[in-house]
């Protein structure tokens, strides 16, 4: 709070409003709560919500509307679709199907279920899969132990690859999250002609996506279970007991009942809603919706749902998608990029492999404070212009940045897939930053290779 108020009181930087700087300085507050977490996580949106309305003076009223957003009503409405599914205890059944295909071993249980995530993940967004397989790690951790304090270690290899398994496939298709339809259509906009047929590369199709950034996925499975498993170094890792605990509780729930098959219809319908009908519904009524339906059908009940939904999760989440709105209205977000080029213009970074760096660290660095999405919508126009003038590829501009979006590792608030899995409870805010450090660095040392040594053979 120190290091806060210092810097508010500091001089403002030339081209940035007073208001930007109180912005900037409060996503750093932010940031360092997280990681250090002095106070319970919760109370950081609390204080970012007061901190909007006092020091920026912002409207209580507009900052109200900006915390319950269709993204805040997905995070809540998945949260309470996997209280449902433990409910009926599929999650069992789940975890069993995954541990016959990869045995016993931890390293092999942790690639199985980041491949599985990031498998689905890449087709139906990230959101999905993590609130869908959250009761499947949960269900493994408390079958190896019910103090969760004698298994943390483990418990964090078997959830970050979860939202590790998610966040990596997030970007392998145009339908792994917003940012790549941002993206898209920016190339669109800003370069296609339809006089000009050699303007048409930048009407991107699905495949041409698939075939630049799936090798990003494919490459980071293993790097992903690898560096969880050295930075956590799980208390158990060899799996038998509680595997077979879960052999035998799944044999005595015998057959799949009538209301396992409703909640995965139920589930099933939710999801080809969340394909088919999020571009006019918006993904968080469809969540809601589904939830309603579990509670209409009493496959669940409101006391459950109330007991183990996190609504401190939700109400974190809510939060830094405010503040990042703040960070977008204020001009920081614009500031921090245009002083980025600036220096990048000024220490001669005009090759393609200094280039894409560049834009790769200012995207990382931005996505730490606000969603990928909105990094990306207001960082694209500025790094697609730049592109042209420093005489590069703008479909090579655009990847960088809409893949490097994906690289906020660093608190729970910095994608949905990890506030989801933050809402199980066996992880601390300094858990994130641990692996997440390694995560973003090896991540961008696989993506300048890739544009360097993959991309130039698929330019036309």
């Amino acid at each position: 709070m120190i290091v806060g108020f210092v810097l508010m009181a500091a001089p403002t930087p030339a081209g940035l409003t007073h208001e930007g700087q109180v912005v900037l300085v409060m996503s750093l507050m932010a940031t360092m709560l997280f990681i250090t977490e002095p106070i319970p996580l919760p109370t950081v949106p609390l204080l970012i919500i007061v901190g909007q309305v006092v020091l920026l003076k912002v409207d209580p009223t507009k900052v109200a509307q900006s915390l319950m957003t269709d993204s805040v009503l997905f995070i809540m409405g998945s949260l309470m679709l996997a209280v449902a599914i433990v409910r009926q205890r599929l999650d069992k059944r789940i975890a069993w199907w995954i541990v016959r295909m990869t045995g016993t071993n931890i390293y092999w249980i942790s690639l199985g279920i980041t491949t599985v995530c990031g498998i689905i993940a890449s087709f139906i967004g990230e959101h999905t899969v993590a609130a869908m397989m959250l009761p499947v790690g949960v269900a493994l951790i408390t079958l190896t132990s019910n103090d969760p304090k004698k298994v943390h270690n483990l418990a964090a290899v078997l959830l970050f690859s979860i939202s590790y398994g998610c966040s990596i496939a997030g970007v392998a298709t145009p339908s792994g999250g917003a940012r790549n339809a941002i993206i898209i259509s920016y190339w669109k906009d800003f370069f296609y002609n339809p006089a000009d047929p050699a303007t048409a590369r930048y009407l991107m199709d699905y495949v041409t996506w698939i075939t630049y950034a799936f090798p990003m996925f494919i490459l980071r499975l293993p790097i992903v279970t690898a560096i969880l498993i050295f930075t956590f170094k799980p208390e158990v890792t060899d799996m038998s007991r509680a595997i077979s605990r879960l052999r035998t509780q799944v044999s005595m729930q015998g057959p799949m009942r009538a209301s396992e098959w409703l909640t995965i219809l139920i589930f099933a319908l939710t999801i080809v809603g969340w394909v088919t009908l999020s571009n006019t519904l918006g993904l968080g009524v469809i969540a809601i919706g589904g939830a309603s339906l579990f509670l209409i059908l009493g496959l669940v009940r409101w006391e459950d749902i109330n007991s183990g939904v996190n609504w401190g999760v939700v109400l974190l989440y809510a939060a830094a998608i405010s503040l990042g709105v703040e960070m977008k209205e204020t001009g920081a977000a614009a500031w921090v990029a245009d002083n980025v080029f600036t220096v990048m213009r000024e220490i001669g970074a005009s090759d393609a492999l200094g280039f894409n760096a560049v834009i790769s660290l200012l995207t990382i660095a931005v996505s730490n404070t606000m969603t990928a999405g909105a990094a990306v919508a207001v960082l694209a126009p500025i790094v697609l212009k730049t592109a042209v003038t420093a005489h590069q590829d703008p479909i090579d501009a655009g990847f960088i940045t809409a893949i490097s979006s994906a690289f906020g590792y660093l608190t729970p608030a910095a994608q949905p897939a990890f506030t989801i899995i933050y809402a199980s409870g066996f992880l601390k805010g300094s858990d994130f930053f641990k692996v997440g450090i390694r995560m973003m660095v090896l991540s961008f040392i696989v993506l300048m290779a890739i544009s360097v040594l993959y991309w130039p053979l698929l330019a036309p």
